[in-house]
């Protein structure tokens, strides 16, 4: 394990996206250039950055908008990453094989290489979030990944909303948690729901990162794309669930977050959540029901 006992700066590219997949990967490279001639050492893009959210209807001409690993998408984002000497994750629209694909992020080190790779486990089916259409449930499970900057896990999106990712994330060594996301309201909801939408986002998160004791960093898109107006508000909350940094809901940003990888033996060793685990009591919770 490369456990990084000092501080590790964290970028979180909050970004628009456009239809083409070219411009948004131009966008990108150039964020990540910024964000690490700022100081940054890990930049996190959003969830499958390159182009349009793509899951608002079922059509099957989308698929044509995925890329094999490594395919240029992710061969432009590892040249980023060596040639800024960073660590980005990068989310990506993942064609496995003919009628196989995946909600995929890709961990690159500061060297370009896959330090490695997670497949959305959590795979939503909503109003305007068709993702079962297009994606298979990811098969690699929860894991954390050696960087030069320490051991980072990701989760993607909808794998917010389950502790148990979360947990097994954490239990694997992971310092930082990264969520890359694509989350948005929808006209008809906004009004009435949307800050009650946003609260229980953030704290769903927050709650993971005081439970776990480790940095949790989320990074969504901005703008409209169809019927989402996606509500950004990307942020870092430490090892005691305290917003370090939310960005804005509406514009494009590149916060640059400074995370102290000290205070996580800290809230970890005042508040031993982890220590006091009961292990030989939780065997139910791999029952879908205790009826």
């Amino acid at each position: 394990m490369k456990a990084h006992e000092g501080k590790v700066n964290v970028a979180l590219v909050q970004m628009s996206c456009t239809a083409e997949k070219e411009p948004n990967v131009a966008k990108a490279v150039r964020r990540i250039g910024e964000a690490a001639a700022a100081g940054a050492q890990i930049v996190c893009l959003q969830e499958l950055f390159p182009g349009h959210y793509p899951c608002q209807s079922e059509d099957h001409a989308r698929f044509a908008e995925a890329e094999p690993i490594p395919g240029p998408a992710t061969e432009a984002i590892s040249k980023a990453a060596k040639d800024n000497k960073v660590v980005v994750v990068g989310s990506f629209f993942e064609r496995r094989t003919a009628g196989l694909y995946h909600n995929t992020a890709v961990v690159f080190d500061v060297d370009g290489s896959h330090a490695g790779v997670y497949r959305k486990m959590h795979i939503p089916d909503d109003p305007l979030f068709y993702e079962k259409f297009y994606f298979t449930p990811g098969d690699l499970g929860f894991k954390a990944i050696d960087t030069k900057y320490g051991r980072i896990g990701v989760c993607v999106c909808w794998d917010q909303w389950y502790p148990e990712a979360a947990r097994l994330t954490s239990l694997a060594g992971a310092q930082i948690l990264f969520y890359p996301t694509a989350i948005g309201w929808q006209a008809p909801e906004k009004a009435v729901y949307g800050a009650s939408q946003h609260n229980a986002w953030e704290t769903m998160m927050r709650s993971h990162a005081i439970a776990n004791g480790l940095f949790v960093a989320a990074v969504n898109r901005v703008g409209t794309e169809g019927a989402i107006e996606f509500w950004g508000a990307s942020f870092v909350a430490d090892p005691y669930g305290n917003l370090v940094h939310r960005a804005t809901h509406d514009k494009e940003e590149t916060p640059i977050v400074e995370c102290d990888l000290g205070l996580i033996d800290v809230a970890r060793t005042h508040w031993p959540f982890l220590r006091d685990r009961r292990i030989d009591a939780y065997g139910d919770l791999t029952k879908r029901y205790i009826d």
